[in-house]
């Protein structure tokens, strides 16, 4: 008889008739999260869950979930899993790492050039019937080519920010708790600095590490204070790494020049203040959202939880001290 598995929200019908041909799949059709007891709920009778990171997975689900084997987020983002409780309960945990590098990327200099050139508020003018013609004065941005690129977290998607900078003839300054190899930091052309040197010479510094209990609010009032009165932050990473407050005083003041947000603390909700500055750029944690890259993401989700029911190892599992059933 097929394992049982649960897929949390609305999937591409692709992935749904994937899981369907190796298991009897309880689908949430609906794309909002069920709530925690409606998910302990649905879970109850489950081998496997497709999940995503909107779907929190903690030592209280598990203990009403005694039959879960594995949990598989559709996004390489992980916090909304407790590793160290799903380990001990004996549940494989994975992500889809890799697939949506160049995709992440491109979203953040879609931010940064949006920032730079002030876009948003020029097209919000205009719509607003406000343009009465050419000015010499008139939405002045920041230039982009021969500035100085600075990268906090230089992973994979790090790494393909730095590579698209060589079209802007900029300098790529970076800083990661691990130095890359010589030969990763010549293909970036990036050069490792300590993370003072980083904030204060950056022209537009983009955030890419990953959200942990070390990496919270690594980002805040003193950090920003470092930065250059023209610099422009670019968060695609997580929340929690920023401090909302401290951004939003450091925006409204000016203390720098400029933010573009996909992230926020709190999301979806986020701190109303932002709505009423004309400096930052918002998107609604749209990173990975193209539809070729979010269908790799959910297929490789799906293709982790085959792995872990039919007796294999996840290419992706993030808690590897617990091994395939």
């Amino acid at each position: 008889m097929p394992a049982k598995v649960l897929i949390t929200r609305a999937v591409f019908p692709e992935v749904l008739a994937h899981l369907a041909a190796h298991f009897e799949v309880d689908y949430h059709a609906v794309d909002e999260s069920l709530a925690p007891s409606a998910l302990a709920a649905r879970l109850a009778d489950k081998a496997g869950a497709l999940t995503m990171p909107t779907d929190r997975v903690d030592a209280e689900l598990l203990a009403a979930c005694p039959q879960l084997r594995a949990v598989c987020n559709g996004a390489v983002g992980h916090n909304n899993f407790d590793l160290e409780a799903m380990s001990r309960a004996g549940v494989m945990a994975t992500n889809t790492p890799g697939v949506l590098d160049d995709t992440t990327a491109d979203l953040a200099w879609s931010l940064l050039l949006a920032s730079a050139r002030r876009v948003v508020a020029a097209d919000q003018w205009l719509r607003a019937g406000r343009w009465d013609g050419w000015r010499l004065t008139g939405w002045l941005g920041q230039d982009v080519h021969h500035a100085t690129l600075g990268i906090l977290g230089m992973g994979r998607i790090g790494q393909a920010v730095a590579r698209r900078a060589a079209g802007f003839s900029m300098r790529v300054i970076y800083h990661n708790r691990h130095r890359l190899p010589e030969a990763a930091e010549r293909e970036c052309n990036a050069t490792w600095v300590d993370k003072t040197t980083l904030l204060s010479e950056a022209d537009f510094l983009v955030l890419l590490l990953p959200y942990t209990p070390g990496s919270h609010h690594i980002i805040g009032a003193a950090e920003l204070a470092l930065m250059k009165p023209s610099a422009h932050l670019v968060n695609i990473a997580r929340g929690g790494i920023v401090d909302d407050d401290a951004l939003v005083e450091a925006l409204a003041a000016h203390r720098i020049g400029g933010a573009g947000l996909d992230v926020f603390e709190g999301e979806p909700k986020l701190d109303p203040r932002f709505f009423a500055l004309d400096n930052v750029v918002l998107t609604p944690h749209i990173g990975s959202a193209s539809a070729a890259t979010r269908m790799k993401m959910a297929m490789l989700a799906a293709d982790n939880l085959i792995a872990a029911l039919t007796g294999g190892i996840p290419p992706n599992l993030l808690n590897p001290e617990v091994r395939a059933c």
